[in-house]
């Protein structure tokens, strides 16, 4: 039986799919796996690219969907395609680290049957001056963070939901192929927010594992609309509601961080009344300021009309910063994996 089956779901990006392709093939896990492409409809140079690599015969099995379908079904058809015993996932404008697979099999090595899954940390390639200032200030702000729970099933889903951790499924995730069956396999009505709820099921059957190593190199890519991510992120916390009210009871920041959330994509978009409604009500530390601060630029740019509104908030965002960076010590400040761009960055990715 093969160990491992790896799903790339791909549209449109011929330019970019034989870096993750030869990333996986690259594994360190010898030829104990397989990798199957899942062309969602592309009209571009994909089925070239694809048409190479069955010739050389290196373990490359595409699928082919006669039209676009979306990446969430893309990573399902990858899933029913599977003969792994464990299934991993991979954006196609990702790449991995050599030893990523490696690493996760031997963090479930010795453990019990209840750990099904293991996932890993990810850094943005983030181009230019610009992105290496914002990462270098999210990385030294983080410190101040408390750490989160990463591992485990309960206590990890209540940093998942407060956005403490970015399991980043898409691309990160490990998990045992009968486990991503029996939970239904990514949910293919959302359009955000796809991968941390598919890791909420997950954990339902089990434990995740951890790898602190950063394992996986993620481009930065678009986002859906501000009004979008607004619909997904009610759907999904909606879908949990019982978990956000049990977890918020214990002193988890769930929904005021999904309205920093929202507020950042607003101000991204020059919507600083809208952004400014979310950002009232959100939960903001210092490792969140460099990213709010970076949006709301870049909305001026778009919208330059409102920029003393735009200022105002974000003179408000440092001023809830200072009012709350002593007092929320333990749970609901911990720090995501990657750069600490958050869970609405992390799960925009298509395929």
């Amino acid at each position: 039986m093969t160990r491992v089956s790896v799903v790339i779901p791909t549209y449109n990006r011929a330019e970019t799919l034989p870096r993750a392709i030869d990333s996986a093939l690259e594994q360190t896990i010898d030829d104990d796996l397989e990798v199957i492409v899942v062309d969602d409809g592309s009209t571009d140079g994909t089925e070239s690219v694809l048409s190479a690599y069955e010739e050389e015969g290196v373990g490359v099995v595409p699928v082919t969907h006669a039209t676009n379908r979306g990446a969430n079904v893309a990573r399902n058809t990858g899933i029913e395609h599977a003969s792994g015993e464990y299934v991993a996932f991979l954006d196609s404008d990702d790449t991995w680290h050599p030893e990523k697979l490696e690493y996760q099999l031997e963090a479930l090595e010795g453990r019990s049957e209840e750990w099904v899954g293991a996932y890993c940390d990810t850094a943005y390639d983030l181009s230019g001056a610009g992105g290496t200032l914002r990462s270098a200030a999210a990385s030294l702000l983080a410190r101040s963070d408390a750490e989160p729970t990463r591992e485990g099933d309960e206590q990890l889903m209540a940093e998942i939901l407060a956005d403490n951790v970015q399991p980043g499924a898409g691309s990160t995730l490990l998990v045992r192929t009968d486990v991503a069956r029996e939970v239904g396999g990514f949910d293919e009505t959302l359009d955000r927010f796809q991968d941390p709820e598919f890791c909420l099921r997950v954990l339902e059957r089990g434990k995740l594992a951890y790898v602190d190593e950063v394992l996986v190199r993620r481009d930065e890519t678009g986002h859906p609309p501000a009004d979008v991510v607004e619909e997904a992120s009610e759907r999904y916390l909606s879908a949990y509601e019982a978990e956000v009210e049990r977890f918020e009871s214990e002193g988890y920041e769930i929904r005021s961080t999904h309205r920093l959330l929202l507020a950042k994509r607003y101000l991204a978009e020059g919507r600083t009344l809208r952004a400014g409604r979310h950002l009232a009500g959100a939960s903001v530390s210092a490792r969140h300021v460099p990213g709010l601060c970076w949006t709301a630029a870049g909305g001026v740019r778009r919208r330059p009309l409102p920029l003393v509104v735009t200022v105002l908030l974000a003179a408000a965002a440092g001023l809830l910063c200072r009012s709350r960076l002593g007092g929320h010590a333990g749970t609901g400040t911990g720090t995501g994996t990657g750069t600490g761009t958050g869970a609405a960055e992390a799960n925009s990715k298509g395929s």
